[in-house]
């Protein structure tokens, strides 16, 4: 007997995955029995696996004999396909943010929205987690490597299947912290130190301390090891984070998905979110605003219910800027009055994971969103009281490159060069590459602008400039 799937909505592609296993059958297996029940004997396994994945949804003609083949009402995978759809379906083409690291992450992240318990074999951790990131520039104790490549590493076995990095001069130790000075860098400090450094100089950091965290989770005994899921959750998160904002797309898109795996382990639906609005952000800095979308909506669906006022205003930014770079302006629009509701940050009240949120921090993101939806005039008075900020020089970067962006778009080229100049020192003052990388846009913005002193000012200062300004991790100079 099939049994009955678990009641709530569901995704169309989990929940087909879900019967076939149930049936026991392959995914060739159900291709050709689909074949033999329709008469129509072109469909392969490969199909069978672009439903299941969400990387296509089934017309009205296969949708028909699924339900025939698997003995389901048709009701039930039309209100799933309805579901996907809301929630839009995963783009075939591969972004430029990675392939197999992003697919990954957007596959579980469906699953996650599908089953948000985790009840089923489709669930979140029902396969093994992938490899942790590599080992980013130097970790050593000394000062991190701002540029260069990556340095190979050798695997060490580690937790729920996953495979931890170990660089060739970093000595085993017993996950206590002792005998290294690198290892006395607490999530604490890294916190507190990407306030004021970027990925450049801190990512190598991150990833040695998400090695420890799960060397430490895998040594723990099985009661120890629930409590230790939100700090290896914790953990993941800031190791993508750093790693996305080194220009490491990759690494940092595995490290989410570790992050994912943990944070539902651990109960933690609006950690969850959380992660995945960190991802949503690095897709949409790669230039993939529909899978930054999927991923920011699945966040705010799975991590609002126990989201706190600030981070419930942070989910649906994300949501807002993907939708706008996207160029679906109601859906931004509709998310930026929403975030609009949600309120401002609440001491007391906020996790610890949001330490860098404040008021001003949500304006900016307001105005960076009004920008990418052609409004210039509006979002440039919300972004230049935080460009004009000191002592976060990585904010004032990114905010100042979409500042440049809006003064351009109103016209005023002089104040966009000046504004554009002072966010490449603020990049070389950070080492951020994804500080660089915002001022792409602007560039091919100006090109289009008059020529004059302000233009022939901003090129001077961004050649005078290139020699300091961070690259990626793996060597491709920010541009």
């Amino acid at each position: 007997m099939i049994p009955s799937p678990p009641p709530g909505p569901r995704l169309l592609g989990p929940l087909l995955a879900e019967l076939r296993a149930a049936r026991g059958w392959s995914q060739q297996r159900m291709a050709a029995e689909l074949c033999a029940a329709s008469g129509v004997p072109t469909l392969t396994r490969n199909e069978v696996s672009r439903w299941e994945r969400q990387l296509r949804l089934p017309g009205d003609f296969w949708s028909a004999w699924l339900a025939a083949v698997l003995g389901v009402p048709g009701e039930l995978l039309a209100e799933a396909a309805a579901r996907s759809r809301r929630l839009g379906v995963v783009p075939a083409a591969v972004g430029p943010a990675g392939s197999r690291a992003r697919l990954a992450l957007l596959t579980l992240a469906y699953r996650w929205a599908g089953d948000p318990g985790g009840r089923t074999p489709a669930g979140p951790f029902a396969a093994a987690p992938p490899p942790l990131p590599g080992r980013p520039g130097r970790d050593d104790g000394r000062r991190p490597r701002r540029h260069g490549p990556r340095t190979p590493v050798a695997d060490e076995p580690g937790p729920l299947g996953v495979h931890v990095p170990r660089g060739p001069d970093e000595p085993a130790g017993d996950g206590s912290g002792r005998g290294h000075p690198a290892d006395r860098v607490t999530l604490a400090t890294l916190r507190r130190w990407d306030d004021l450094l970027g990925g450049g100089d801190l990512a190598g950091h991150g990833a040695r301390r998400l090695r420890r965290a799960v060397r430490g989770y895998r040594r723990a005994g099985p009661a120890g090891r629930r409590a230790m899921l939100p700090a290896l959750a914790e953990s993941a998160q800031l190791a993508g984070w750093l790693a996305a904002d080194a220009g490491d797309h990759g690494g940092g898109l595995v490290a989410y998905r570790l992050a994912l795996r943990a944070a539902v382990a651990a109960g933690q639906p609006p950690l969850a979110g959380y992660v995945l609005a960190s991802a949503s952000h690095l897709l949409a800095d790669a230039g993939d605003p529909a899978g930054a979308l999927v991923l920011a909506r699945i966040g705010y669906a799975a991590g609002r219910a126990g989201a706190s006022p600030g981070l419930r205003a942070l989910l649906l930014h994300r949501v807002a800027l993907a939708a706008a770079l996207a160029g679906r302006p109601r859906a931004a629009g509709q998310a930026l009055a929403g975030a609009d509701r949600a309120g401002t940050p609440e001491p007391g009240r906020e996790p610890p994971w949001l330490y860098w949120l404040d008021a001003d921090e949500l304006a900016a993101m307001t105005g960076r969103t009004l920008v990418a939806l052609g409004r210039p005039a509006a979002a440039v008075p919300l972004l230049t009281p935080v460009v004009g900020a000191r002592g976060r020089p990585r904010r004032s970067a990114v905010y100042g490159a979409w500042l440049a962006r809006g003064h351009l778009g109103l016209g005023a080229v002089p104040e966009a060069c000046a504004v554009a100049g002072e966010a490449l020192l603020d990049a070389v003052r950070s080492g951020s590459p994804r500080a660089v990388g915002q001022l792409t846009a602007f560039r091919r913005g100006l090109a289009h602008a008059p020529p004059g002193p302000a233009t022939r000012g901003y090129a001077r200062t961004l050649t005078a400039a290139r020699p300091y300004l961070p690259r990626h991790l793996h060597g491709r100079p920010s541009r």
